[in-house]
């Protein structure tokens, strides 16, 4: 069985009528940022903690939801989906960057926890991607508009869409990539070298 989920799954996923659901094979786990970009000094102190704690649940929840069935059959995919944010500091995403750097290393010390029993966990980490909801709402105005309309000049290999990020996830997801864990791949067509 797959399970893609986003954070409004989560707690229905982590219920325990989540055993109806089976033995769960992969499981991608992705979280949108609740703010757009902007300086710290223009952010809402009262916000923080439940950005972060937005950003940073969904996927730690749903790992450790799938865990047990996956060690159980000793095998499994997991596939978080993070940002270059939390690779590449980056002005405007000093909360958005916090929260998926935790992504990334939550899932590469999964990672090295769960790869005796055959479960791989890996990051997608895109930047921009053209055509979704995010992508409008952060090129819409101000700080985060300008900071994503440079971003998108620098990607001289085409700025990334969903197709691209599907084609990694089952690429990462199939027996081609049997001996990948751990690792934190950025998908942005050239915005860093992340």
């Amino acid at each position: 069985m797959v399970i893609t989920t986003s954070a409004s799954l989560t707690a229905s996923a982590t219920d325990p009528t989540g055993a109806e659901l089976g033995i769960i094979d992969i499981l991608m786990c992705s979280t949108v940022p609740p703010i757009v970009p902007d300086l710290l000094f223009r952010t809402d102190i009262g916000s923080i903690p439940e950005t972060i704690a937005a950003l940073t649940a969904p996927p730690m929840l749903m790992t450790a939801a799938v865990l047990a069935g996956m060690r159980d059959q000793r095998s499994g995919v997991i596939i978080n989906v993070a940002s270059d944010a939390g690779k590449t500091a980056t002005p405007g995403e000093s909360i958005i960057g916090a929260a998926m750097a935790a992504i990334i290393m939550f899932s590469r010390t999964v990672a090295m926890e769960a790869k005796r029993d055959g479960i791989r966990v890996n990051v997608l980490t895109p930047s921009l991607i053209a055509g979704t909801e995010t992508s409008a709402r952060v090129l819409k105005e101000g700080f985060s508009a300008k900071l994503f309309a440079k971003a998108a000049s620098m990607a001289s290999l085409g700025v990334a869409d969903p197709a691209d990020l599907a084609a990694l996830a089952v690429f990462l997801a199939s027996p081609a990539a049997r001996r990948l864990t751990g690792q934190a791949i950025s998908v942005n067509g050239g915005i860093s070298a992340a």
